[in-house]
């Protein structure tokens, strides 16, 4: 029983790795976007570049979200697990600690798999209805 709540906060550490991974790309691929907007206000893909910096901006919260409540469930993780260091200390009950911290824990994981889920339709949608960025002119 005392290894799940860090079994749990390596899995989150995990997803926190591959959410601030993801939100890099998402940010540099905005990046990227903008840039070729700037080149190109008024040319043909340009309401292409609008749309894909949209749907940029919104993956960019649910990336967001899905950062926060997955900090939010480690911290949750780590005070289960302090939860049963003290509980095993002095020999107390903390029973009701345990389940409120590790419920909130699984809670946050649950909601920042599901925000990282929107990210990826956001994405595969993206992908499929605009296809690809335009690649940059040469200057």
């Amino acid at each position: 029983m005392a290894l799940t709540p860090v079994f749990l906060l390596s899995g989150i550490g995990s997803l926190l790795n591959v959410f601030n991974t993801r939100l890099a790309r998402v940010s540099d691929h905005a990046e990227h976007a903008a840039e070729l907007l700037e080149q190109d206000t008024e040319g043909p893909d340009a309401n292409l570049m609008r749309s894909h910096l949209r749907r940029l901006r919104h993956r960019t919260l649910a990336l967001d979200a899905a950062i926060v409540m997955t900090a939010i469930g480690g911290a949750a993780a780590c005070g289960a697990a302090f939860v049963l260091f003290i509980g095993a200390l002095r020999d107390a009950e903390m029973a009701n600690w345990l389940v409120v911290l590790f419920g909130v824990s699984l809670g946050c994981t649950v909601c920042a798999l599901i925000a990282f889920l929107a990210d990826s339709v956001f994405a595969w949608h993206g992908r499929r209805k605009d296809g690809l960025l335009p690649r940059p002119k040469a200057t």
